[in-house]
């Protein structure tokens, strides 16, 4: 295989596939455009080789030197191998462990009630004074809490999305390239509603307006960034001054998503429910990809581990005392 044509067509190939099947590759087809360049530019001939993929992946740009990051950087290559390795067999697939173990999911923050009261309460008191800043921030970390939105989600939402008659929210496109509907809380529909009333004294209500908005100058109007949530977070985070619960090095705005998803399961095992029949219920509204994502919730949080053990004890004494 020619690394300079064939591999490059081949990778042409593999994402105009995956563009069919819904996902969106832009990020795909410049990472695996790199992977082509650094073949061509070792002037390498033949099949791929395991040692070639090794010394791509070594070539962090970002120079962070560590083998998770190679071995992240090996794993979304591997998919393209592949699908390579049935064009061209003798192509070798790296091992899953090449870098080590691979690292497992690192516990979140599990917030408290009053942590997410005091987080609305300190985002009510952001500046500047009379514009829709705080009511912005506010909304956007209650609905994050209160549907376990991803925050890409949440701030790419529009107006139309928002169906105040049905309680219904439409996320689109969302991380898989899938959309779902989500029934919301009577509670989060009117602070939703208040937030749109709030708005519309700065700005005309459209339907293809986003639902959260920036007010700064000419962002007023235009959808508030990622960065930008993640910064005024940051900032009130630390001005809070929590106990980190979590293994992260901080509490992240993305804990918000976690803290709904183990909230709901802590009250389903408080109120006898069948998890097991509603797992697959949670993993729909949460939008995963694959259920064992909302199962490592089950394994991740020491509170689901107690309600857990406890329900087993109570199991297992009652089948002693049948036993008896």
């Amino acid at each position: 295989m020619s690394a300079r044509i064939g591999l490059r067509k081949r990778i042409d190939d593999y994402v105009a596939e995956r563009r069919r099947l819904g996902f969106q590759v832009c990020s795909r087809h410049t990472f695996l455009t790199s992977f082509a360049n650094y073949v061509a530019s070792q002037r390498h001939r033949g099949p791929l080789t395991i040692d070639l993929m090794v010394d791509w992946a070594r070539q962090d740009k970002w120079r962070r030197g560590t083998p998770a990051t190679w071995a992240a950087r090996l794993a979304r290559l591997r998919h393209f191998i592949r699908y390579l390795k049935q064009f061209e067999p003798d192509t070798e697939v790296p091992d899953e462990r090449i870098f080590g173990p691979e690292a497992g999911r690192v516990a979140p923050h599990i917030y408290h009630e009053a942590e997410i009261v005091e987080l609305l309460a300190a985002a009510r008191k952001l500046g500047p004074r009379g514009s829709v800043r705080p009511d912005t921030y506010e909304t956007l970390f209650g609905l994050m809490a209160s549907t376990g939105l991803r925050v890409s989600e949440a701030i790419h939402l529009r107006d139309a999305d928002v169906d105040f008659t049905r309680g219904m929210l439409t996320v689109r496109q969302t991380k898989f390239a899938k959309s779902r509907q989500l029934p919301l809380h009577p509670s989060t529909v009117a602070a939703l509603a208040r937030y749109r009333r709030l708005r519309a004294r700065h700005v005309s209500t459209t339907q293809e307006m986003p639902f959260l908005i920036g007010s700064r100058g000419r962002r007023l109007g235009q959808p508030i960034s990622a960065r930008q949530a993640h910064r005024v977070f940051n900032a009130l985070r630390d001005s809070l001054g929590w106990v980190n619960r979590g293994a992260h090095d901080s509490q992240r705005l993305h804990d918000l998503r976690h803290t709904f998803a183990v909230r709901r399961l802590m009250r389903w095992h408080a109120e006898g429910t069948d998890t097991e029949q509603m797992m697959l219920a949670l993993s729909t509204y949460l939008g995963h990809a694959k259920i064992v994502h909302t199962y490592w919730y089950l394994t991740a949080v020491p509170e689901l581990m107690a309600l857990a053990g406890g329900k087993f004890e109570r199991f297992a004494t009652r089948e002693g005392d049948g036993d008896a």
